[in-house]
């Protein structure tokens, strides 16, 4: 199972394209391969416990559901400061590092598309 993150459009609620339609290359528990234009970024649920930490409640990510991506960035911030650095290769393993490299690809996405809305599914 995981979350699937996307930036949406706060009208008409379709996931937003990158600026300028350029390719991006953040990856989570699925990818496109060469890249992709769309908003979006697929988060394995095994580092929930690591985002209840990050985000200092029992929702974890889900507190950033309806955010605008500007309004995201400081708490994206925040919570990444709060975890470790250990990172593994194999990208399933809950460590607070893959946690944590996980939500700089969506303070990324954010940070390119500040005007979508967060949306968080299953």
């Amino acid at each position: 199972m995981s979350y699937d993150v996307s930036l949406l459009d706060p009208v008409t609620r379709e996931r937003l394209h990158a600026p300028g339609e350029v390719k991006h290359l953040i990856a989570g528990g699925t990818y496109c391969l060469g890249g992709t234009v769309e908003m979006w970024l697929n988060i394995t649920f095994n580092y929930a416990p690591m985002f209840q930490k990050a985000f200092q409640n029992d929702d974890g990510i889900h507190i950033l559901t309806g955010k605008l991506g500007a309004e995201a960035i400081p708490l994206l911030g925040d919570a990444i400061s709060r975890l470790g650095n250990d990172v593994v290769p194999d990208y399933w393993e809950a460590t607070e590092g893959n946690a944590k490299k996980a939500l700089y690809g969506l303070l990324a996405l954010c940070q390119m598309r500040p005007d979508g809305v967060i949306d968080i599914s299953y």
